[in-house]
Formats: C-alpha cells, structure tokens, sequence
C-alpha cells in the first residue's frame, strides 16, 4: 500500500517571486544543513526539456543522512548511506523522487505544482476519485508549526520578521487567509516501505521528516527574502553554483567521495554529464507525469505518462 499525502504549503509570495526564492532556499538550505560529512552532495545541475512541459532544470543529488536517522534505523543500513534525489523543475510544476539502492523496497515520489492562491484547489494534479480517497490533505503553517528547538532562530521566526525590502511579516494568526500577494506549494508525497514489520514505522517516519523539512525551508525562504528578492535568475543561478561547490567541498572532506568525484566536486555544473554517467543510480530515473506525447528531447528528462497517478515508482523533498 502506498501512503498519499499531499501538503499544502502558503508563502507571502506570488508563483513568480517564489521561483527565485526557491532556488536560493534550497542552495542556502543544502549548505547549511551540510556539516561533518552529512547533508547534500550536489551530483549534476543541467537544462532539460520535456514537450509537455518545456524546459526545465534536472538536478541530482546524493544526501547523506547515516547519523541523523533513529538508531533502529541505522541498525539496518550501511555506516556510509545515502539517498539519492532527482528531479525535473518545469516550473511551476516539479517533479522529484529518492531512489535507493541500499532499500530497493523504499519508494517515495514528489509532484509539486505551485498556484496563486491560499490552499483552496480542491484537486490540482488531477487525481482520480480513487486517489482522492486515499489522499490525506495536510495544510503547513510555516509561522505557526513547530520546529526542533535545534533548527530555532529568533531571526527566522517568522511570527516576528519583517522584511525590510517588501515590508511583508510579521505573519500574524490567520495570516493564510488576510496576506496579499500569498501562493501555496502543492506537494503530492507518495511512500511505500513494502517490508513486513516496518511498512507503517517508516512510512510515518518519512511523512514526519518530509514535514519538518518543508516547515523549516520554507519560513527561511521567507525569512531571508531580503536576501534574494532582488536576485535576477541569472543571479540566484550563480548563487547556487557556488553554495553547491561549497557544499560539495564539505562532503568531500569526510571522504565520502569516490576519487572520479573527488575530480569533479569542483565544478559540478560542467561536469554534469559525466557526473550522471558516474551515479550508481542512473537506472532510477523516474517516469515524468504524461500524456501521449513523444519522449523529451533532453536525455536527462523524464518521460511524460497522462496525468501524475501513471508516474512509475520512487523518493523527493524539492
């Protein structure tokens, strides 16, 4: 059985203003969340094409999470793990998964579309009456959802910041239903665990890191908006060639490279190809969301099936 939930997660943004918020949120976030070997290793970041959806950006990424998962859990992987994330971004529509060779059982699959408006789209990816049964709908409040006490800062609380260039904040009580301009992020999670004794125990665990993740990432996108809402894409394209350098650099450090990536952790953007031919995973690429139309021309894009439910198998947090 497969464990459907989508989030539902509102910005004091529009969809325009969040595409440059997010690729800056997610290089910063990366960076800062690498420490001591653990966190993301950036594999490849590279123009795609898709003729549904046009182009895009594939980016591969390999997490490495040993230390930070429960002790049941590390009792049953090797000492070095690690996920490995692809994703399409047509935005605004994602597509993003975690493949893992380690847990060929483990399938967990993300499809993200992104509106202007509050969470009111009863069904933006089209799910069959079926699906819809079986979809669990949970809205993220990104000022008023907990968060560990170790990720806390006082200048991220959102409850409290004003941005100085936009003068948007603080996010009062029903913030979701009185902000302007405000966006949500639709994001359809699918998991499976299909191992007897620890289907439930891990697909609650994804959900519950899935959400603490996007809780997290998301009230800093907005906390530091000061710090890209003026960036051009040219500009937060190059921010995040740099963090991911810098990222990669951290990893490398506790030689969890191999020396073939050792020689590209340098420059990942124009090694990219080579990159991915180097990934033990490259058989993963997902299945896109599609219609009857003819495969992408880019060799790194996902084939497009007729609505998302078709998608074949596999893991994502973009």
């Amino acid at each position: 059985m497969v464990l459907t939930k989508e989030y539902r997660i509102c910005m004091p943004l529009t969809v325009e203003e969040y595409k440059i918020g997010q690729l800056y949120m997610i290089a910063r976030y990366s960076h800062e969340q690498s420490d001591s070997g653990e966190g993301v290793e950036v594999i490849a970041n590279q123009p795609c094409e898709d003729p549904v959806h046009g182009q895009g950006q594939f980016t591969e990424k390999r997490i490495h999470l040993s230390n930070r998962l429960p002790y049941w859990v590390q009792a049953m992987i090797p000492k070095v793990f690690y996920i490995t994330e692809k994703a399409w971004n047509y935005y605004p529509y994602t597509i993003s998964g975690k493949p893992c060779s380690f847990i060929p059982k483990l399938y967990i699959q993300v499809i993200t579309r992104y509106e202007d408006n509050n969470g009111t789209s009863h069904n933006c990816h089209k799910l069959t009456p079926e699906e819809l049964a079986e979809r669990a709908v949970d809205f993220v409040d990104i000022a008023y959802d907990e968060i560990s006490a170790k990720h806390y800062k006082e200048e991220e609380d959102v409850r409290y910041f004003q941005s100085q260039k936009t003068g948007r904040g603080p996010l009062v009580e029903g913030w979701r239903n009185s902000s302007q301009p405000v966006m949500c992020s639709y994001k359809l999670v699918k998991s499976s665990f299909e191992v007897w004794g620890f289907q439930t125990k891990v697909e609650e665990l994804i959900h519950k890191y899935t959400r603490e993740a996007q809780v997290l990432a998301h009230r800093q996108a907005f906390a530091w908006i000061d710090s890209w809402i003026e960036m051009s894409l040219d500009e937060v394209r190059e921010y995040e060639a740099e963090m991911h350098m810098e990222t990669n650099a951290r990893v490398a450090q506790a030689g969890l490279l191999s020396p073939r990536r050792l020689s590209l952790v340098s420059n990942p953007m124009n090694d990219s190809d080579e990159a991915l031919e180097d990934s033990p995973h490259s058989s993963y690429i997902t299945k896109s969301p599609t219609t009857k139309s003819p495969v992408p021309t880019s060799p790194k894009s996902p084939q497009t099936p007729t609505s998302p439910s078709t998608q074949k198998s596999w893991f994502s947090w973009s």
